[in-house]
């Protein structure tokens, strides 16, 4: 498992985008048994609105675009879910991870 902490974090839905603040953002990317997957885990959001949003619908499908500290550019569609409580909300991906390899 590699992990990636993020500097910044764009997460688009139709024609609607939200650029992510955070206190916290890491990208996990595993690969295991010749399968690949990843997510995003982010702590201490202050969009309440943007976590209100993605709690009360159905549709949490999602497109991100990150930034890696180090300046890597990655980007893939994947799933909102936000944990309004803790101010914190996860994105598991679907597929490719665009700039990865």
């Amino acid at each position: 498992m590699e992990t990636f902490e993020l500097a910044s974090l764009l997460v688009r839905q139709g024609s609607e985008e939200w650029p992510v603040s955070f206190e916290r953002a890491r990208l996990f990317v595993i690969q295991q048994y010749g399968t690949f997957s990843w997510y995003i885990e982010l702590d201490g959001m202050q969009q309440e609105a943007l976590l209100r949003r993605f709690a009360e619908s159905l549709d949490i499908d999602v497109s991100v675009q990150a930034v890696t500290v180090g300046g890597k550019s990655l980007s893939g569609d994947g799933f909102f879910h936000p944990n309004p409580q803790k101010r914190a909300a996860a994105v598991r991906g679907q597929g490719e991870l665009g700039g990865y390899h």
